[in-house]
């Protein structure tokens, strides 16, 4: 049972490593945030249909009540994708990154809304303690009229996050967490195919390799598992255990470009690890 948890809590650790690249890698990709989850999304999906067919997981939804909420949450997710990309470009990677890490607290008040549960005044604690270690760690910013329409852009990407994963809580019991990524990332191909043709994608050629990494990377097996992960764990554990992925972001930077961390950094980075070890522990208790 205990190696289960453990294996579990990897899983999930490791979606909010995968996860945290798509940062790194939209710095480098040039093109509309619209046309960029075009083709995260459809290259996703091909990487997904294939993994389900190899491991012969069923991709079928026999339950057709399912098939809506599963449209919806699909929706959701391409809402927040975009609007977290037009938060970044707007404002700027400090507010963008604040404004949406409200969503564990986001998460904390609407999942008894949501799944009929019992309010947990502890998930709502923590959540805060994530988000002000996000606003000790984030850089200084002013905040000017744009900034103002990144904020919202960002606040409004954390309530879609927050509701697909909500939505996703309900099904994934019914469904491996791979074929309901398989599902989400081809309704999202679907609905945004139009974007190619008023759209500018030209340097697809010079940046497809950044985009092939954010779709098999950060969407194909880190979103898996970050679903996957919604088996065992409550949306709200999952969504405050998964607000490392700024840590992960700052270790990334500091790897690859040699970006070091200012002390305030840090502090706010120990910040979010201690609220994530509570958690952690709280959620193993629980299990």
């Amino acid at each position: 049972m205990e190696n289960n948890y453990h294996k579990n809590l990897s899983n999930l650790i490791l979606a909010a490593l995968l996860i945290s690249t798509s940062g790194v890698l939209g710095k480098y990709i040039a093109m509309p945030s619209e046309v960029i989850i075009w083709f995260r999304s459809a290259f996703a999906m091909l990487f997904l249909y294939g993994f389900c067919k190899y491991k012969k997981i069923s991709i079928k939804v026999p339950n057709f009540k399912h098939h809506v909420p599963l449209i919806i949450s699909s929706l959701f997710t391409a809402f927040h994708w975009i609007t977290y990309f037009y938060a970044l470009k707007l404002s700027n990677v400090a507010l963008g990154m604040l404004s949406l890490y409200t969503f564990p607290v986001i998460t904390t008040l609407l999942e008894p809304v949501f799944l009929k549960s019992k309010f947990n005044i502890m998930h709502l604690v923590l959540g805060l303690m994530v988000l002000f270690g996000v606003s000790i760690l984030t850089p200084e910013f002013t905040l000017e009229s744009s900034d103002v329409k990144g904020i919202l852009f960002g606040l409004f990407s954390a309530i879609c996050y927050s509701i697909r994963m909500l939505i996703l809580k309900k099904h994934v019991q019914h469904y491996h967490g791979s074929m309901l990524m398989l599902y989400q990332t081809t309704i999202i191909t679907i609905v945004l195919f139009p974007v190619l043709f008023f759209m500018d994608s030209t340097g697809f050629e010079s940046q497809y390799p950044y985009l092939l990494l954010l779709a098999l990377l950060t969407t194909a097996i880190g979103h898996s598992l970050m679903v996957h992960s919604l088996k065992f764990f409550s949306a709200s554990t999952a969504t405050i255990i998964s607000s490392i992925q700024p840590i992960f972001g700052i270790l990334i930077a500091f790897l690859l470009i040699d970006e070091i961390p200012k002390t305030k950094t840090i502090w706010g980075g120990l910040i979010i690890i201690l609220t994530v070890v509570i958690e952690t522990i709280r959620s193993k208790k629980i299990n």
